[in-house]
């Protein structure tokens, strides 16, 4: 099968190195609201100076009490993805849903304040904190959180 000129070969996206947590700078953008959701999406911008890949998923949860205590459970995840290469400003996107928490039981959810969300890009183990204040649940049994593997935006 011919290669077309201009697409990189599997083998040529392989030679590529992996995307670190200091190549990626994450940000929250809301969307949409409905039916006791909240719509959104996190988006991943390459600020190195280099081409790196990425893909799949990251780790998403909630943090609170103004020094990063994770607040209730980690984010699901939904659906799959694959690997890609971002070049310089280039950016992936991960589509989050959450669910509202005054949706529980108050004593089965137990609410508590949040700040904001913990990031990790795909395959890193340093995480980014992004504003977003909002209300979750202690209750690590309540699920309020879930988001999509990520993509390369267009």
């Amino acid at each position: 099968m011919p290669v077309l000129a201009g697409t990189p070969s599997a083998a040529a996206a392989s030679a590529v190195p992996r995307c670190h947590d200091a190549d990626l700078h994450a940000r929250y953008r809301a969307t949409d609201n409905g039916a006791g959701h909240r719509f959104g999406k996190i988006v991943l911008r390459n600020v190195s100076g280099h081409r790196c890949r990425t893909g799949g998923f990251g780790g998403l949860s909630y943090v609170g009490d103004g020094n990063g205590t994770q607040i209730g459970a980690p984010a699901d995840r939904q659906g799959s993805g694959g690997s890609f290469v971002l070049r310089p400003g280039q950016r992936a996107v991960s589509r989050v849903d959450e669910t509202v928490a005054e949706n529980y039981d108050a004593a089965a959810c137990r609410p508590h304040a949040v700040d904001g969300f913990r990031i990790y890009v795909p395959n890193a183990t340093r995480s980014q904190f992004v504003a977003h204040p909002t209300t979750g649940c202690l209750d690590p049994a309540v699920h309020l959180i879930s988001h999509t593997a990520y993509r390369k935006r267009g």
